[in-house]
């Protein structure tokens, strides 16, 4: 018995200690994405510049609703919008996006430079790192492995980055008013609930050594 809980604890602590891959899979960023992108900042925040790099403040979690990898690397691919998000085309036809895509089983991916910007948090894009997460809703909920990899993605961009923030994607209009809110378009505001409260908690209670700044209150 006694070496048996010896060798859980053994495991336990390999377990912990595994390093993590972060696996490219890149979308298109060619000269359309680069331009489009540098109009979005332009348009949107009214950063001039002629690289469409950012300074990473925060990190914003985020589930993509499509149940699979494929389809959800598929809907970021394109540097343009698909034809189905007519209700977010009117301010950009810059595609959505995101840094890093977490798959059901865990795996991370890294979908595009770290330091680009992406489109995928209104007001914020010009300082926000994105993770999403394949599936979310319906009978692909969110897994433990996404947890545990959201996790470890959070802790690696702490060390790496100069990040102030972590929130949810349903967080993001309690910055309204705060210095890094730039959105310059009064009328552009969507409704999100993702990564979903419980999600969120987690991946914050696990991240509380890294002393992110607490989230603005409504």
């Amino acid at each position: 018995m006694k070496y048996r809980i010896l060798l859980c604890l053994l495991l336990l602590v390999l377990s912990c200690s595994v390093q993590r891959e972060i696996i490219d899979k890149p979308i298109i960023f060619d000269q359309q994405r680069t331009n489009l992108t540098l109009e979005y900042l332009s348009d949107h925040y009214g950063i001039e510049q002629s690289e469409p790099t950012i300074e990473p403040r925060m990190v914003v979690l985020h589930w993509t609703v499509i149940p699979t990898l494929e389809k959800s690397f598929e809907a970021f691919y394109s540097p343009t919008l698909p034809e189905w998000r007519p209700e977010i085309s009117g301010a950009s036809g810059l595609n959505v996006s995101s840094q890093f895509l977490v798959d059901q089983d865990g795996k991370i991916y890294r979908l595009m430079p770290e330091n680009y910007m992406a489109r995928h948090v209104i007001g914020l894009n010009h300082c926000a790192i994105g993770i999403e997460n394949v599936g979310g809703t319906g009978d692909t909920k969110l897994t433990r492995a996404q947890l545990r990899a959201n996790k470890w993605l959070v802790k690696y961009l702490k060390k790496k980055y100069n990040i102030d923030y972590l929130i949810g994607h349903y967080e993001y209009t309690l910055f309204e008013g705060h210095p890094l809110w730039l959105e310059k378009d009064e009328g552009y505001r969507t409704h999100k609930t993702d990564p979903g409260e419980k999600f969120l908690k987690r991946v914050k209670r696990a991240s509380k050594k890294l002393n992110f700044a607490p989230t603005p209150k409504g």
